[in-house]
């Protein structure tokens, strides 16, 4: 294929998408039928069904069982704002990420002991099986679903210490930075990598998203001289939020 020719799927799918994005075809309005398709751009009825599928994994538009495809309302993408460790604050995981004081946030947790995968093993620096604390979270923003977190910490370090617990004991609540040095562990260091991926079925049933839509993965890390004490999953919806950072500079 050479530059500047598309299938026909695409084409199509193109101009259509064209037509939502402009207004044309505003939300709730009902998608041109496959047929009314296939006569309009002169397709064949496989090109027409395969221009609707890429518009609805673009969740541009939805099906609604036995009356057709329509388009969608496309929120307007809200910040979740990330920032370097404020020591002043003492603030919680949730408030520290969100940085921003007109925030209305709360979230629900659950910790369990676990064993930790080949991959969380790797980012922890220990062996597979080894046992970890896994903590669950769904963050909301005034009542809707925003982000979902699973943190996992090695018990080689936590294990038997008051911060055993993320969201129990003296320090729950409380910042990574903070429960650390409770225990004499001192956090000198954190990475984050952001990705883009479809959404799982779970997390997108959990955040009210459809399948197809993306979503943000912030893989986020924790160290003490060198040593990973935390890693966390941080999951957003792409179509509802967008990650900001305000870093320090030093």
């Amino acid at each position: 294929m050479t530059f500047g020719e598309q299938p026909a799927y695409l084409r199509v799918a193109g101009d259509l998408r064209k037509q939502i994005v402009d207004g044309s075809l505003p939300p709730h309005t009902r998608l041109p039928s496959q047929a009314r398709i296939r006569e309009e751009y002169g397709v064949s009825d496989t090109v027409a069904l395969e221009a609707r599928k890429v518009l609805m994994a673009e969740g541009l538009v939805e099906g609604r069982s036995g009356s057709g495809t329509y388009v969608r309302e496309r929120p307007v993408p809200r910040r979740i704002a990330r920032s370097g460790y404020r020591p002043e604050t003492g603030a919680t995981p949730f408030r520290q990420e969100q940085a921003d004081s007109r925030a209305r946030g709360t979230w629900e947790s659950r910790s369990e002991q676990a064993e930790a995968s080949r991959a969380v093993a790797e980012r922890l620096a220990v062996k597979p099986g080894d046992r970890v604390m896994c903590t669950r979270y769904v963050f909301r923003e005034a009542g809707e679903a925003m982000m979902l977190s699973t943190s996992w910490e090695p018990l080689a370090v936590t294990g038997r210490t008051p911060v055993m617990l993320p969201e129990e004991g003296p320090l729950g609540g409380m910042g990574v930075v903070e429960r650390m040095r409770a225990i004499d562990v001192i956090v000198d260091n954190v990475t984050e990598e952001v990705g883009a991926r479809p959404g799982l079925a779970e997390e997108l049933l959990a955040l009210g998203g459809v399948p197809g839509h993306v979503v943000l993965v912030v893989q986020r890390t924790y160290y003490a001289s060198g040593r990973p004490v935390e890693t966390a999953d941080v999951v957003i919806p792409a179509d509802r939020y967008q990650v900001a950072y305000h870093l320090p500079v030093r």
